[in-house]
């Protein structure tokens, strides 16, 4: 396949890239700031997600887009900019005629209770929230594409740099609710993560709607 990858040079962006390298597809890593060098079958394109023309120009003859767009967790408009940048992003998928449209989102979505999403709970960190909160509210904007054929992805509750698991290749996949263990956790490596989405955009098996995994 020839997939495009947006927000290449991120934890989660970086790792896509590698997995898709691995199994032999085309890639193109498309950041603010390409790296310097690039695994066989990737190519590094540096593109403004607010260029609409141009954008749609770099996505244009791809089979799958894959956005793993972050504005950045710091940044203190990060909940104007996460959602003016998806709805951009969304726009050029559709111009390119890229039918296939794969968005990984944020676990704060998710249903840890009946009607009650996890960034909505007490103990959720309040300097994610921001960024969680505009991520929830992005997955409602895409619930209302009909062109589109989108999925969202909703990491696991504990995905990030400290889980040392690497790439197992093995995980268990859900819809609304995060993916609990026996001792009633929620974790996936970005490694894992990346297998996920790759399985997913090889042999589809959500169409327009939300899903989740953890091992």
């Amino acid at each position: 396949m020839k997939v495009a990858i947006i927000g290449a040079t991120g934890f989660v962006g970086t790792a896509l890239v590698s997995e898709f390298a691995a199994r032999g597809h085309r890639a193109t890593a498309i950041s603010r700031n390409p790296k310097e060098d690039a695994p066989e079958g990737v190519t590094n394109v540096k593109a403004d997600i607010f260029d609409t023309k141009s954008l749609t120009e770099i996505l244009s003859g791809h089979d799958v887009v894959i956005s793993a767009y972050n504005p950045g967790w710091s940044n203190p408009d990060i909940f104007e900019d996460y959602l003016r940048g998806a709805r951009f992003i969304q726009d050029a998928v559709k111009k390119s005629g890229v039918g296939r449209y794969i968005v990984i989102g944020g676990a704060g979505s998710l249903y840890v209770a009946s009607g009650l999403q996890l960034v909505d709970t007490p103990k959720f960190p309040q300097e994610f929230k921001p960024g969680a909160t505009a991520v929830r509210d992005y997955l409602n904007i895409l619930k209302a594409e009909n062109e589109l054929d989108w999925v969202f992805f909703s990491p696991a509750i504990e995905m990030h740099a400290g889980i040392n698991t690497g790439r197992t290749g093995k995980y268990r996949l859900g819809f609304d609710s995060p993916v609990f263990d026996e001792s009633h956790r929620n974790t996936l490596s970005v490694e894992d993560l990346a297998v996920v989405i790759a399985d997913e955009a090889e042999t589809p098996r959500f169409r327009r709607q939300r899903f989740t995994a953890g091992y």
